[in-house]
């Protein structure tokens, strides 16, 4: 008899018994794979779900809520993006491109553990024992009493997790993974879900906590079903280019912390180091003197970050100028172009502009428009902005500056980098005890802001 094949979502995992270019189920396109089954319908399948999770329902004014404990992974930067620590019982995505150092970041997580007395399991399904041991090697941590599996085969490493019975767990990588009982091939949509709730119900039931590493997509997002991201508790996603030494730590989902918050690393041949002091580093290397460099103090999470925004205006020699942006939203650059030229007469119309935030971050919140916008009038008018000055605030279509939160968190951190003073919305300032030694400049729209700090054009 001649074996049925049908078409699976690698998406969302719709199922139709033929090909289509569009999901229906989630909209996405092309993510359509023939699916070969190694049984035929006559053969009956032995894969059966498991049962649940055995546990009775209650009150829920009788259910004890206790203590969240966290427990420290040895990098303060991965403990502030898990909100605290690793939580007993937790799920962890972490996500990255190919060769950006998850496995060598979890590798350095595990060592410390298993150094503090903790039983830890690492499980790779990609790399052999030999491999794991170089790398430990490298790292410092081959004395240490991390127990290492080299198996992708899930009922193995059940078998395996309930014999040692690991207080905290790395699988690498779930896409490797796979029910041996299941006809589809390991990294399919089945495959994945299914493993990860396996592991999803042994991390409950016996509070292990599990690290699970994940694949990233061309296009940048987790491979597999979209419902790994629901099961977990914690996405992380692990960014960074490999020119580049720092690598950046986000949460896209944390059922026990904020998402906003931002760990930031350096690549180094010993492995990942925690950058602690995330604003000197940045701007280390900063170019002072220059024009078309004005410094914006950000806010990811609880964290405020000191970067330096800079922006090149050149004549332009083309019918249409060049409008070159990385690290903003391009879509918010060109807005704020064209407010630049209505209410401040800057003719960028015939100027291309390249912008750039250095240091390979990305910014994505409104208090940074009049940094921006004053970067752009310096290169315009080749006047450098005074090295002791800090620029922040929201820009409106009519030139007004907006009021932005958390003035004071901001201004303190400029007073620690030596900024003596801080051009800012006339309305933040007005409400704000500038510290000590800082003196704060409000400006009600972005020509006034020029004005201070002599950047308006000549006509």
């Amino acid at each position: 008899m001649k074996k049925k094949t049908s078409f699976q979502c690698t998406e969302c995992g719709f199922e139709t018994p033929r090909w289509m270019g569009k999901c229906p189920e989630c909209g996405a396109w092309n993510t359509m794979v023939e699916v070969m089954p190694s049984l035929s319908d006559s053969t009956p399948k032995p894969y059966k779900q498991r049962g649940g999770m055995g546990n009775t329902a209650a009150p829920l004014k009788d259910i004890e809520s206790g203590v969240q404990a966290y427990v420290p992974s040895g990098l303060d930067e991965l403990d502030r993006v898990l909100g605290g620590g690793i939580v007993e019982g937790a799920l962890i995505l972490v996500g990255g491109d190919p060769g950006i150092g998850k496995s060598t970041l979890l590798l350095q997580v595990c060592e410390h553990l298993s150094r503090t007395g903790k039983r830890v399991l690492y499980v790779s399904g990609e790399e052999s024992a030999r491999q794991i041991k170089l790398r430990a090697q490298r790292l410092g941590a081959q004395d240490s009493e991390l127990i290492v599996l080299t198996e992708n085969a899930m009922d193995q490493v059940e078998e395996k997790l309930n014999a040692i019975q690991p207080e905290f767990c790395v699988i690498d990588s779930i896409q490797t993974m796979y029910r041996p009982e299941m006809g589809s091939a390991p990294g399919s949509v089945s495959q994945v879900r299914e493993s990860a709730a396996l592991l999803m119900r042994y991390a409950k039931t016996t509070g292990c906590a599990i690290f699970l590493v994940g694949h990233v997509t061309k296009e940048g997002s987790l491979a597999g079903p979209r419902v790994l991201e629901h099961i977990v508790d914690v996405v992380l996603y692990f960014e960074g280019d490999h020119q580049h030494e720092y690598r950046l730590l986000r949460a896209v989902k944390n059922r026990f912390g904020s998402v906003n918050e931002l760990g930031i690393f350096e690549m180094t041949g010993t492995g990942m180091k925690a950058v602690l002091n995330a604003s000197e580093t940045l701007l280390s290397q900063r170019a002072k003197g220059a024009s078309g460099s004005c410094v914006f103090c950000g806010l990811e999470g609880s964290r405020p970050m000191l970067v330096d925004i800079q922006a090149l205006v050149t004549q332009s020699f083309m019918a249409v100028p060049r409008r070159t942006v990385d690290g903003m939203d391009s879509s918010r650059v060109m807005l704020l172009l064209a407010v630049m030229e209505k209410r401040a007469r800057l003719k960028m119309f015939n100027r291309d502009a390249y912008i750039n935030v250095a240091g390979g971050l990305t910014i994505s919140e409104p208090a940074a428009d009049l940094a921006f916008c004053m970067a752009v009038a310096s290169s315009y008018a080749d006047k450098p902005v005074p090295a002791e000055w800090a620029v922040m605030g929201e820009v409106g279509l009519a030139g007004e500056v907006r009021a932005i939160p958390q003035l004071e968190r901001r201004a303190a951190e400029c007073r620690r980098l030596g900024f003596t003073h801080i051009l800012c919305p006339r309305d933040s300032a007005r409400h704000l005890r500038a510290p000590e030694g800082v003196q704060l400049h409000g400006v009600d729209t972005v020509a006034q802001a020029m004005a201070v700090l002599d950047l308006l054009p000549d006509s």
